[in-house]
């Protein structure tokens, strides 16, 4: 019978740093765009998904194997549940005192976040509920929840049928959504909520993501050696990437629209996939190197283990500093900057460190074995 995988503080530490990423991001401050996308056009968004989608792979495909995929649905379902409540919490709290603190401070960088939200407050509230109305900063977290209800049905067709049509599917509807699949099926459906105000993501791009990195997750197997053949130009076409965009900006080629395409975030392009791709493999390639060399990085590790209450302590950080000291289009003192940013990490190993006292302080069930006495 499969044991429960043992958590890996690699794969938590990478979680970490890409937190630590989208707080860089996200806040706004001057520091906000230079250190977006630091390792080329991937972003910690990236990175996260598809993280998120291993580890999820990795301990419900267990679940699955060793308890039944029932029991591996229902664990699915409890955490989209939960995911569901954060994204609740976070919408009240946007549409309230965010909303009021934007308007009183005479705030554009947070009215604008909640702009449909004036608008239309009726159909804003009940289409955030239903997950169609995602505002900035709010519209990650109702993508992980969908794909969090998919998988289980994901799961339970591979595990019995194999990967190959689940991923043909996927790679499909990715490359559906280069020519406009997403657009297309809300003008045919015509709701009232404009489709920028659905959120940045596009959801048939980044389930390919999710998918991939549900698959390698759910295997038994650890990661094959990749060949060298695929490391060199893997290396060569990552670090392409990263001086392009050292020199370039975000902007890959200003003017040039189609080629921006080519690399868009939310509908990952192609190019920007080959790009996550080629730095997947020189992680894969480097990581046991990296984990002999380099000290083990226990912040990053507390950040990452805690990823869901760090992650909403940081939109609740972010969406208060729009309130009260405005976006990156305000122009304050480099120390004012790096004084909220300072007061922003201190904030999420705060929270992190308060969900691990929480962790250790909680009971555990008792386990009674056939054969023995009762043990903790």
């Amino acid at each position: 019978m499969p044991h429960a995988p043992q958590r890996r503080w690699e794969l938590d530490a990478l979680r970490g740093l890409m937190l630590v990423l989208m707080t860089l991001t996200h806040m706004p401050t001057m520091y906000s765009l230079p250190t977006g996308q630091p390792f080329g056009f991937v972003s910690a968004a990236e990175g996260f998904v598809f993280l998120s989608a291993f580890m999820a792979g990795r301990v419900y495909g267990n679940r699955a194997r060793r308890d039944g995929v029932d029991v591996m649905q229902n664990a699915f379902h409890q955490r989209a549940l939960k995911l569901y409540l954060c994204q609740l919490g976070l919408l009240l709290l946007a549409f309230t005192v965010i909303a009021w603190l934007g308007v009183h401070n005479r705030q554009g960088g947070a009215t604008g976040l909640l702009e449909f939200f004036f608008i239309d407050p009726k159909a804003a509230m009940v289409g955030a509920a239903l997950l169609l109305h995602n505002p900035p900063l709010l519209d990650i977290l109702p993508l992980y929840i969908v794909l969090m209800l998919a998988s289980p049905w994901l799961l339970r067709r591979a595990l019995h049928r194999g990967w190959a049509g689940v991923l043909s599917v996927s790679a499909l509807l990715w490359l559906a959504e280069q020519w406009g699949l997403g657009l297309a099926l809300y003008e045919l459906v015509g709701l009232p909520i404009p489709y920028k105000d659905m959120g940045a993501f596009h959801w048939f791009a980044w389930q390919a993501l999710w998918v991939v990195g549900l698959c390698l997750g759910a295997r038994q197997q650890p990661l094959p050696r990749i060949p060298l053949w695929c490391v060199v130009p893997a290396a060569v076409y990552a670090a392409g990437m990263f001086s392009w965009r050292h020199m370039v900006g975000q902007d890959p080629m200003p003017g040039v629209p189609a080629v921006g395409m080519l690399l868009d975030k939310w509908s990952l392009g192609p190019l920007r996939v080959l790009n996550f791709a080629s730095v997947f493999v020189l992680l894969v390639s480097f990581g046991p190197w990296l984990k002999q060399v380099l000290p083990r990085p226990l912040p990053l590790e507390l950040l990452g283990r805690h990823s869901l209450s760090v992650f909403c302590a940081h939109i609740v950080i972010a969406l208060f500093t729009l309130a009260f000291f405005g976006s990156t289009q305000v122009v304050r003192p480099w120390s004012t900057d790096v004084a909220l940013l300072a007061g922003a990490f201190a904030g999420l190993f705060a929270v992190a460190l308060a969900a691990q006292a929480r962790e250790r302080s909680s009971w555990r069930p008792v386990r009674v074995w056939r054969s023995g006495p009762q043990v903790r």
